[in-house]
């Protein structure tokens, strides 16, 4: 698993906004998913374009959205 979140992360360095992953809760305007559907867990990640850097704010299982409900805490 570690290993598919860290290729998937490589190819969203080059082009990190990706329209079809965008997450739309109240603090998460700039944050945004990768999912591994096999596994069922999501990475979100959160695009600072005033620092150019891509932060992981949370990784975790699909089930209740406990991946969303911990990136949403640390946004």
């Amino acid at each position: 698993m570690k290993v598919q979140f860290k290729k998937q992360l490589e190819k969203r360095l080059e082009t990190p906004r990706v329209p079809s992953a965008r997450l739309h809760g109240r603090d998460m305007k700039d944050a945004y998913k990768i999912k591994l559907r096999d596994a069922g867990y999501r990475l979100v990640y959160e695009v600072n374009d005033m620092t150019v850097t891509v932060l992981v704010l949370a990784v975790g299982k699909r089930d209740k959205n406990q991946a969303y409900t911990l990136a949403e805490g640390r946004s």
